[in-house]
């Protein structure tokens, strides 16, 4: 079941990967700035989350992956925040930071009390 879990996890973290690196490829333009903070914390986001399936534990991996992809979606709501002009966009992205947040000190504070 683990490995199911984590051959999932991995093939569907690869194919987003290399679907942003082909897309990547075939632009002859530059990236704006929105577009290459985005990137910055997509990239970041896959790479922890990746680290999270290193995990033998399946709630540790589970929780590892969680903080990861939370961590992410706030990198993106503040860039959202920065750059985002239309006025609902900006309130979810306040949202998702305030949602978000504390639900990532919940795991990472579950994650230190499975510390031996």
């Amino acid at each position: 079941m683990k490995t199911l879990f984590a051959a999932i996890i991995f093939s569907l973290l690869a194919s987003s990967s290399g679907a942003w690196a082909a897309e990547e490829t075939h632009q002859h333009q530059a990236l704006s700035p929105a577009q290459q903070s985005y990137q910055q914390g997509m990239t970041e986001m896959h790479d922890r989350m990746m680290q999270g399936l290193k995990a033998q534990d399946a709630d540790v991996a589970f929780a590892q992956g969680m903080i990861a992809h939370h961590q992410g979606a706030i990198a993106m709501a503040k860039t959202e925040l920065q750059y985002g002009k239309d006025p609902a966009m900006r309130k979810l992205a306040e949202q998702i930071i305030a949602a978000q947040q504390p639900e990532i000190d919940r795991m990472q504070a579950w994650l230190k009390q499975q510390q031996p």
